[in-house]
């Protein structure tokens, strides 16, 4: 018997009085690689778009390699102890109680190691989120809670899964996760299709996981940077399979995830087992999740192509946080492959001025009111209020 309720701070502003703690999930460092095929399907789908594409493919081969999606990346501007503070933060200073804070970087666990080495943060937990294929599509799974001892040797076993997978093996490496007792396995925004294989696949693909993997999968995520109609699919899908919802933000910005969950425990351990062993989900959504969802995606481009002056030298600029191989195969950010004076040609910086204009003043203001969502507002996504 699982017992879920989700609450909106816009509703109940005590949402989290009775409860011990908040637990931030699910957010990325500038240590997480974000890939950037995205572009080439951009490409290929809009085509009064592929002109613009084609000409800096021939700039960069002027320049003596060619643009390759594929190996390309960008990544989120904030290092560890910041996107840590900023997790933190919000729920000691918005909700007034302590934070356990689970960082999940895309198949990479520096930033968690990194923070255990500082006393504020030590008790983080060994997390990541796991790329994982499957047929021809992918998942993303949030493995959170990592046996030090284990966890680079885990890594290993996730890595050499990536290079050579099969339906079979990825059962036997979560059945095994599964045995650890304080080890959390969410399946992070299941029904987002990110491969796009095209929603019957996807669907087809998740039925065969979910039936090959339902016992050792603990909860699906409501993705806090996901829109209503996606996180009432996941809620839906949750009621098929008898899945208990766990929140997860998905935060690549300088915002604070969009949604937390309240617990009665004290350690991340403690809410593991909550999850686990009691299925209790406290979902708590955040103010920013009543922003429009296309406004929120606006504001998280913009976090990541502004320049930040107080941060580490290297990670400053967007084009120090986007990176290509060169014309050695070699992979740098690209604000090294720049020619002439190395600043990014006159074409990007008009493109990133455009877009930099529509989160200021009237504009902004204008692109919020127009994509406001009144009907998900009204919805919500759960009859059940903490």
């Amino acid at each position: 018997m699982q017992k879920l309720s989700i609450s909106y701070t816009w509703r109940k502003r005590d949402s989290s009085r009775g409860f011990n703690s908040g637990v931030s999930l699910h957010s990325h460092t500038c240590l997480s690689k974000e890939t950037l095929d995205f572009l080439a399907d951009m490409g290929s789908e809009y085509h009064i778009l592929r002109p613009i594409f084609a000409n800096r493919e021939r700039y960069c081969r002027d320049l003596g390699f060619e643009l390759n999606y594929k190996a390309s990346y960008w990544t989120p501007p904030l290092p560890p102890h910041l996107a840590f503070d900023l997790e933190r933060r919000q729920i000691e200073d918005t909700l007034q109680i302590p934070a356990l804070v689970s960082i999940t970087d895309h198949d990479d666990i520096t930033a968690p190691l990194i923070l255990r080495s500082e006393a504020k943060s030590a008790h983080v937990p060994i997390s990541v989120e796991w790329t994982a294929p499957y047929h021809d599509s992918v998942f993303h799974l949030g493995i959170h809670n990592l046996p030090a001892a284990t966890a680079s040797a885990w890594m290993l076993t996730f890595a050499e899964f990536t290079t050579a997978p099969s339906p079979s093996r990825l059962q036997q490496i979560l059945s095994e996760l599964h045995a650890l007792p304080d080890v959390l396995i969410v399946f992070n925004h299941p029904v987002w299709d990110l491969n796009k294989v095209g929603d019957e696949r996807h669907r087809f693909c998740i039925h065969e996981f979910m039936t090959n993997c339902a016992p050792f999968i603990h909860a699906m995520e409501l993705n806090g940077l996901r829109g209503w109609t996606e996180n009432r699919a996941v809620q839906a899908l949750a009621q098929e399979w008898k899945q208990l919802l766990i929140s997860g933000g998905d935060r690549h910005g300088i915002q604070p995830n969009a949604n937390t969950n309240l617990t009665h425990a004290t350690s991340f351990e403690e809410f593991v087992h909550e999850i686990r062993r009691e299925r209790i989900s406290n979902i708590l959504f955040m103010a920013s999740y009543a922003v429009p969802w296309k406004y929120r995606i606006l504001e998280s481009t913009l976090d990541v192509i502004r320049h930040y002056p107080e941060f580490p030298e290297g990670t400053r600029n967007w084009d120090d946080r986007v990176y290509h191989p060169d014309h050695n195969g070699v992979t740098r950010p690209i604000s090294q492959l720049w020619p002439g004076d190395g600043r990014a040609p006159v074409f990007a910086r008009y493109v990133l001025g455009a877009v930099r204009l529509l989160g200021r003043g009237p504009l902004s203001s204008g692109l919020r009111l127009a994509w406001n969502d009144r009907q998900g507002l009204r919805t919500t996504l759960s009859n059940q209020e903490a």
